[in-house]
Parts: structure tokens; sequence; C-alpha cells
């Protein structure tokens, strides 16, 4: 029992003391709390509300870019070869489906990117926990990591053509180049913003080595590394393309890059218009249907997303 300065006498734990007279603005706040508690839905969203609310928008956004697209077409503010009609694009896309090419292309960019990108996911993983678990290391290659993000992943096209020739191996080097640094900085940078009392806490409780990987540091870190993740696909199909719009072969096949080089080779914009289309598609499939469903289930789990 303590005494305050105004004399009401309190309990340790905080509260008043038998018999003394609670302010009844604090009991008004507690319970408008535990209602604002009770409140929380934490249950499935139904689905034409999340079809209203993710799918809506961003069909809302294309359609002002359509309509935009074709008042500047209508108003001729380009010449008909710099700037087609939405329709001539269109034409494009139907012609390429009836041709039965449409699927090759896309199939042939992104089963290279998805293959590179785990190949780099295979890479980047234990070259991340390394780097940020062993100083040595961390001050021999952090530097060369964040340099080797930075570095346009177009530099690398020409020495892996010299060095491999106009195959496969040279599209997944490139990938590898572009996509491993950011994998390993993203979880480096995960890594670092645990709390070291989970760290402690872990080796306390025998959670060393890889089971200390596995059960600590990796759960710690599933933030930082899916951002890593995110961003180590971008790099990837940005690498891709840049390697699809430079190297030609018959070998290779035609993806995604070579139809826009294609495309500029043949002074079609329609066509390059299609290529750009498909890429911007594809990448926002990827987010949509893969990283962005990982994201919302590591918030949630965490407590971080809550529907309303």
């Amino acid at each position: 029992m303590a005494s305050t300065d105004t004399g009401v006498d309190i309990k340790m734990d905080g509260s008043p003391a038998a018999g003394e007279p609670q302010d009844p603005h604090d009991l008004a706040g507690l319970e408008a709390g535990l209602d604002a508690l009770d409140s929380v839905q934490v249950g499935r969203t139904p689905l034409r509300k999340t079809l209203i609310r993710k799918a809506l928008p961003p069909i809302t956004a294309a359609a002002l870019v359509l309509v935009v697209w074709q008042l500047l077409v209508w108003a001729e503010a380009a010449p008909d070869y710099k700037l087609p009609s939405p329709s001539e694009v269109w034409g494009e896309v139907r012609d390429a489906w009836l041709q039965g090419a449409l699927l090759d292309y896309i199939w042939t960019s992104v089963s290279r990117g998805l293959l590179g990108f785990l190949m780099a996911l295979a890479i980047g993983t234990p070259l991340g926990l390394l780097v940020a678990r062993v100083r040595f290391v961390r001050a021999a290659i952090g530097p060369i990591l964040s340099g080797l993000q930075s570095l346009p992943s177009v530099a690398w096209v020409p020495p892996a053509v010299l060095w491999l020739g106009l195959n496969d191996s040279m599209m997944y080097a490139v990938i590898l180049l572009g996509a491993v640094p950011s994998i390993a900085n993203g979880l480096v940078a995960g890594i670092d913003q645990i709390p070291p009392l989970f760290l402690r806490a872990g080796r306390t409780l025998g959670a060393t080595g890889l089971r200390g990987a596995w059960h600590i540091v990796m759960p710690g870190a599933l933030p930082g590394y899916l951002a890593g993740l995110k961003q180590g696909w971008a790099f990837s199909w940005r690498s891709l393309m840049a390697a699809e719009i430079i190297a030609s072969s018959p070998d290779l096949g035609v993806g995604l890059g070579q139809l826009l080089e294609n495309g500029r080779n043949n002074a079609s914009m329609s066509q390059v218009f299609l290529a750009i289309s498909l890429i911007l598609f594809v990448g926002i499939a990827i987010d949509l249907l893969i990283f962005s469903p990982l994201e919302r289930r590591v918030l949630r789990s965490r407590g971080l997303l809550v529907t309303r």
C-alpha cells in the first residue's frame, strides 16, 4: 500500500485501494478499449468484398490508361507509326494467339525466369546466412554484394555471351548475377533486425548452428528475407529481359525480350507495345499470385495484418 501526493491510497499493482472511489473516466476508457479489441474481426473476408477491394482498383486504373491512350490517338498526339491505337495492339494479341505463339512467348521467358530465380534462391540464402553470421565474411563480401546489387544487370550480358555462348547457360548466369546479391542482402538486413534477446534465448535453449538458423534466425528474419525475395525476383526478371533483348539465337527461342527486339527491328510499334504489355503482365501476376499472399501470411502470423 502506498500513498500518492493527492492522498489517495493505491495498491502496489497500481489499482486504487479497497473503499477508494475509482475515476469513472478511467473505467470508460478501459471499457472502450476492450470493446475495440472485441470488435476486431479475425475471420476471412467474404470473396465478393475481397474482389471489390483488390481487383476493382487495378481494373479501374487499367481502364483509365486505355481511355487516355485512345484519347491521345484521336488527338493525333503522335504519328500512327509511333503511337498505335489500343485496337492495333489487341490485333497483335489476337494474331499471336491464333498462330499459337502467344503462350510460347510467355512460357519461354517465365520458365527461364522462375528456374533462374530458384537457383538464385538456393545460392543467395546460405550466402546471406554466412555473411550475416560471420564477421570476417561480412567485412570481405558484404561491400561486394552491395556493389553487385547496384550494378545494372545488362552489363553482365556481353561477358556472359563471350564466356558461355548463346545458350540457356548464359541466360541463367545473368539472372544469378542480378538476383543473388538482392536475396543475400535482404536476408542480411532481416537478420540484423532480429532482437538480440531472441538469439540469446535460442542459444540458452540449445538452438545453435543449423538448428538455431532454422528455428531462430530464419523465422526472425522472415520479413526482411521476404522483401529480399521480392526484389530478387524483380532483378531476375529484369536481368532475363536484358539478356533476351541483347542475345539472339534460334536455339534460344523467342521470349518476351526477343519479341520486343523483333518489334524494334520490324519498326512495328504495335508489336513493341504487345511485348511491353506482356512483360508488365507477367511481373504483376507473379507478385499477386506468389509474393503478395506470402507477405500477407507472414504479417498475419505476426499480428501485423488485421482484417476489419
